[in-house]
């Protein structure tokens, strides 16, 4: 935590600690609710409150079954590969059709550019019942609604706009006489992008699969409009099981994903103080 300067009155030094405090109190309030679902998914007893046992830290209040209920069910096994797939598979298309676009937006001489940043962006703007509807009228003509096909080219159109974000604020601070420099020592267009531009927005580029990745691994608007009963996704079991039958199983799968969240936030933080070293070297 950052000290305040010497000079600075008490007045000061006091609304700063007053803002501090004010901003753990609403971080608090946030992530309360997200804590309570971790010591819930250990109840040995099949219900979504704390019981008497739990409060007084009796071990065998606790149990692990729900957890090995996940990895025992049919249905969670499914829907767990199905999340993986799909996921890594729509950040991958979305990662290189979002890296060509932004290497795009990124040149001057593109025209039309604020438009067509604009539409490529607007998955992110608008509502997203509305583009799951509009998808799923449109790939009902070509056969792609209830098909992984169908379903992952969805979750790719989601992604790219994060994708775009990250690479064109990346692509700010790039230097491009480092490319016109590579070119007139005689490199290719091809190598020169490879060698010189690919590693410098390297982590733009990571933090965007990321990002991609997190947004196709917790949708469910899509999955409810577009999927089939063989595209079944985590969150979309967790929908179904909070409508027929309740237990603590959906609160493990849970604390799962926060854990998943968690690794994710991790790794771009760790991209973050990256993209700081290398701009850092190249000042």
């Amino acid at each position: 935590m950052k000290t305040l300067p010497d000079y600075h009155t008490w007045r000061q030094k006091v609304g700063a600690g007053a803002l501090a405090l004010s901003a753990w109190a609403v971080l608090f309030f946030l992530i309360l609710p997200i804590l309570i679902i971790v010591p819930l998914s250990f109840n040995a007893d099949p219900f979504f409150s704390f019981t008497k046992g739990m409060v007084h830290l009796d071990p065998q209040a606790y149990s692990l079954q729900w957890y090995s209920a996940v990895f025992h069910s049919q249905k969670w096994s499914l829907a767990i590969r199905n999340s993986f797939f799909i996921a890594s598979s729509a950040t991958v298309i979305a990662t290189a059709l979002g890296t060509l676009a932004a290497m795009g937006l990124a040149s001057e001489d593109m025209p039309f550019r604020r438009t067509i940043t604009a539409l490529l962006l607007s998955p992110m703007i608008v509502p997203l019942i509305i583009v799951a509807a509009g998808m799923f009228f449109f790939y009902a003509r070509f056969g792609l609604v209830g098909s992984y096909t169908g379903v992952i080219i969805a979750h790719a159109v989601l992604g790219v706009p994060f994708v775009i974000i990250t690479v064109t604020a990346t692509l700010s601070g790039f230097d491009r006489s480092l490319y016109r420099a590579a070119l007139s020592l005689g490199a290719s267009p091809f190598k020169a992008f490879c060698g010189i531009i690919i590693p410098l927005i390297r982590p733009g580029v990571i933090a965007g699969a990321l990002f991609a990745f997190a947004t196709s691994f917790d949708e469910i608007v899509l999955i409810l409009f577009l999927a089939g009963p063989e595209q079944v996704t985590i969150p979309r079991q967790m929908f179904s099981g909070l409508r027929e039958q309740i237990n603590p199983t959906i609160l493990a799968v849970a604390t799962l994903l926060i854990l998943i969240s968690i690794l994710l936030l991790a790794a771009l933080e760790l991209l973050r103080r990256r993209t700081e070293r290398i701009r850092a070297n190249h000042r």
